[in-house]
């Protein structure tokens, strides 16, 4: 891989930036990188958190010094061959009960881009989304691929608690909340499925790479989800 650019982060952390914009062809060399540092493991090393630009190593300086972890990192980089890995994404219907209760921020969202709220369900469950990464909570996914006219900017004032499940706009993106926390995002509906659950072996839902489907549902189809279990 030839565009990279690695800088340090602390004194226990490397930076690998690929690029300044988000888009699909980052996200895919970022995931190339992820697979390559699943198999290229080495003494020192903690773990590595991918982002929409950037993938950042986290390694031990007692164990191994920052020179050294260039020079394996530089090594790995000019390896890798972009048209040898096979990249394989997952893909996840999230089913979505919008508006009411469930999604009040809604009106605002139809209002804002000057369309109907059935409009906005249309165009949010019509796209397939990219996850970019994982962060702000355990779970979070930031999705990629969001048709414009449905974008809505942060609330001025972020509420104090969101409720597990809620689905949100923020700008021209969209995710879930994995569980309930503080946040700012325009809330237009909520699924019951678990997006982070710490008894299962992989406990997050969604990874970087995967693909992802909104399914628009009805109350009852969300009720009978949300209290009989929803096989995650």
């Amino acid at each position: 891989m030839k565009n990279y650019n690695l800088y340090p982060l602390g004194d226990s952390a490397v930076v690998i930036q690929l690029g300044e914009e988000i888009s699909k062809v980052t996200s895919n060399e970022i995931q190339i990188i992820c697979a390559w540092l699943d198999e290229y493991t080495f003494e020192g090393f903690i773990e590595y958190v991918p982002a929409y630009t950037t993938i950042t190593i986290y390694y031990l300086p007692q164990v191994i010094r920052y020179r050294e972890m260039v020079d394996l990192l530089q090594e790995m980089m000019d390896s890798i061959s972009e048209e040898e890995t096979d990249l394989q994404p997952v893909t996840v219907e999230i089913p979505v009960l919008y508006g009411g209760q469930w999604g009040p921020d809604l009106d605002f969202v139809a209002a804002h881009n000057k369309i109907s709220t059935d409009d906005v369900i249309s165009l949010h469950s019509a796209a397939e989304y990219l996850v970019h990464m994982i962060g702000f909570a355990p779970g979070f996914p930031y999705l990629g691929g969001m048709n414009e006219k449905i974008a809505a900017p942060r609330k001025e004032s972020p509420r104090s608690k969101i409720p597990a499940g809620s689905v949100g706009i923020a700008g021209k993106q969209t995710g879930v909340y994995p569980i309930a926390t503080p946040g700012g995002w325009q809330i237009i509906g909520r699924t019951a499925i678990d997006l982070f659950d710490i008894s299962r072996e992989m406990p997050a839902l969604l990874k970087v790479g995967d693909l992802v489907r909104f399914r628009s549902v009805s109350e009852t189809e969300f009720m009978q989800t949300r209290g009989g279990g929803n096989g995650y």
